[in-house]
């Protein structure tokens, strides 16, 4: 028997319901101020050599990913690849069927997920196309954007009001404002659901400040970008020879700084408070200030879908929930605790107006 086009088995047929709508919600998490610092609470310590973090700099292009040491070995590491991490279009009914009687709840990054990763970072904009699936998607399930960028930033790309917003990994979060056109002014205490770091902001304009005015002029195509409670210096359009240097000068601002750690996502380092919160402690945020802190694995089903390293945090955390699904977007193999892959942006949006038809065709 086949369904939107894909063939499918018995157990699937067997799955009479997949989503509902609206989700329960509770007005204590909205504050979500003691739960937000209690998840905060430790400290993560990480460190690094100069090898390993050139290492893993030359990781994070497609360039040196793409390099096999013998003829054909790529595509039988793809093949293995994707027998461990089946694409989510593919097994999209099997996925709905695992999703039957759940509430679904959609959590999405931005660049490489929403929008194509491209050289400015200040130009990563979604096409109408995206914003009508994403729409499609939020009024159906409860959905947020979950990004290392400014929140504020990401708002101006997606502008879709009914969302929640999770910038600066996870570190600034909001729930869905009424009107757009207020969406980034003054905000009051109960608007704003999460700011764990918040003590941080003072120091973070202070490092951005001295992070502009070493790294840029030194390293021809370096880019910082100031993103509230993190600060992403960009060097995919940096020469390779000149990575140990910038990561060096990098290096050099931060040692004044010892409440600051460095971390990398997608050709870009990153300066964040040491706190223990990441796109994980968001994930897991979000699902309580939408009610769902207590329920039972068999009564939510979250979906995350992300393409970076930061995001592997988030799939870590349903892997040990035991629920919903971790999509990752990437034509490469990499390791990943996501469950599932999509190849691109385009892929994204299939997936999502794929959700919307099955929701539509079983309410």
């Amino acid at each position: 028997m086949t369904k939107h086009g894909v063939v499918i088995g018995p157990e699937d047929v067997a799955a009479a319901r997949y989503f509902s709508f609206p989700p329960p919600r509770t007005t204590a998490a909205v504050g979500g101020g003691d739960s937000c610092r209690k998840l905060a609470a430790q400290v993560d310590l990480g460190a690094a050599v100069m090898g390993s973090w050139l290492d893993s700099m030359k990781a994070s292009s497609p360039r040196h990913r793409l390099m096999a040491p013998v003829p054909g070995a790529a595509d039988a590491e793809h093949d293995d690849w994707m027998e461990r991490h089946p694409s989510a279009l593919d097994r999209f009914d099997a996925l709905a069927a695992a999703a039957q009687g759940k509430q679904v709840a959609v959590f999405l990054d931005y660049d490489g997920t929403l929008s194509p990763i491209v050289e400015d970072p200040d130009r990563a904009v979604m096409t109408d196309e995206m914003r009508d699936a994403v729409r499609c998607v939020a009024a159906r399930f409860p959905t947020a954007i979950v990004s290392g960028r400014c929140r504020d930033k990401v708002f101006s790309f997606v502008r879709l009001a009914e969302l929640y917003y999770a910038g600066s990994h996870g570190m600034d979060i909001r729930g869905p404002t009424a009107d757009p056109n207020h969406h980034g002014k003054a905000e009051s205490e109960s608007s704003v659901l999460c700011q764990p770091a918040s003590k941080f902001l003072p120091v973070m304009e202070e490092v951005y400040a001295a992070l502009v005015s070493q790294v840029e002029p030194s390293i021809p195509g370096a880019k910082v970008e100031n993103n509230k409670f993190c600060l992403s210096v960009h060097f995919r359009c940096v020469e390779e020879h000149a990575w140990e240097a910038l990561f060096e000068q990098v290096r050099a601002v931060l040692k004044d700084y010892p409440g600051l750690r460095l971390t990398q996502g997608r050709k870009v380092l990153e300066v964040r408070p040491m706190i223990r919160w990441d796109k994980g402690k968001a994930l897991e945020f979000l699902l309580c200030a939408l009610g769902f802190a207590d329920a039972a694995k068999d009564d939510v089903f979250p979906i995350y879908v992300g393409d970076d390293r930061t995001d592997e945090d988030a799939f870590r955390v349903l892997r040990a929930r035991g629920q919903g699904a971790g999509i990752l977007v990437s034509r490469f193999p990499k390791e990943t605790s996501a469950s599932f892959t999509l190849r691109d942006p385009a892929e994204v949006k299939e997936f999502l107006r794929k959700l919307v038809v099955v929701n539509a065709s079983t309410s």
